[in-house]
């Protein structure tokens, strides 16, 4: 049986999402839909890669991921299908694949060409579904679209060291559930980086010169429960995803607050990592 994901920006009151599925279900009996998430902060490409990189690995080889943000049709937008990791890709050519891409190249680039058969103003349900269906059934891409060798880059996705090698310049790419602010500084490009070095983390006016292994790690577990108060302190992970991240302990955005709201964080501001000098 065909997976086909679902990752949008439609949210859940209107009928985009609902009618995306029933369109995939009118073309293909024998489908599983899975939504990975359609709450992707409006027209929000880092959101919305750093989302499906995440995902997508955990579903089997085969799996068909339509990526609806940003996805009407202009000279400058266009639509693409991409085969990477045995995975397949529907989306718009607007940077959304080009994180996944840095990390692991694709096997095939398609730019799809069915337009002129279907007329729409809604291309996820209209065109990524009639993509996704057509490799469901087992299609090849070069029947859908031209192959192209590139995909159109995404700014400020790629954190960079500065000449001197003293500096790391991040930004933040995404904010989860919790407020918590993850950036696009990876584990490995960190260590890279560092050296052995000591560091220093700013993000606005605040600064870290630790990096915790895990959340609960901000706790002394020798003083007493009750006299403990690390609820709302700021620290710094890298999460599960292996991104630098800037959280609060046990946050929550309606009561003890978050990264986000306790300091003013918002995504594509910068994060700056400062390395003593060897």
């Amino acid at each position: 049986m065909a997976i086909i994901t679902l990752t949008t920006d439609f949210g859940e009151k209107d009928h985009f999402a609902g009618a995306t599925k029933g369109a995939i279900y009118n073309e293909l009996n024998d489908v599983r839909i899975v939504d990975i998430s359609h709450s992707v902060s409006p027209f929000s490409i880092p959101e919305a890669a750093y989302i499906i990189q995440n995902a997508y690995s955990s579903f089997p080889k085969g799996t068909i991921h339509i990526i609806g943000i940003d996805s009407e049709i202009n000279p400058e937008n266009k639509h693409i299908a991409v085969k990477l990791d045995d995975h397949y890709f529907i989306c718009a050519n607007n940077g959304i694949m080009s994180m996944i891409c840095a990390e692991i190249a694709p096997e095939k680039i398609v730019e799809i060409n069915i337009h002129d058969k279907i007329e729409t103003s809604f291309p996820v349900l209209d065109v990524f579904v009639k993509v996704a269906c057509h490799i469901a059934r087992g299609g090849t891409l070069e029947v859908i679209g031209k192959t192209i060798s590139t995909i159109k880059p995404i700014k400020n996705i790629v954190p960079y060291v500065n000449e001197e090698k003293t500096q790391i310049i991040g930004s933040i790419i995404y904010i989860d559930n919790y407020g918590n602010v993850v950036t696009n500084i990876k584990r490995s490009f960190f260590e890279s980086a560092q050296k052995g070095r000591e560091f220093e983390i700013s993000v606005r006016n605040y600064k870290f010169k630790k990096i915790l292994e895990k959340y609960s790690d901000i706790v002394d577990f020798t003083i007493p429960e009750d006299k403990r108060h690390d609820e709302g302190r700021g620290l710094v992970v890298f999460n599960s995803s292996n991104y630098l991240e800037i959280a609060v302990y046990k946050s929550n955005c309606d009561t003890v607050g978050s990264a986000s709201t306790l300091m003013g964080l918002n995504l594509r501001d910068t994060v700056t990592i400062n390395f003593s000098k060897i």
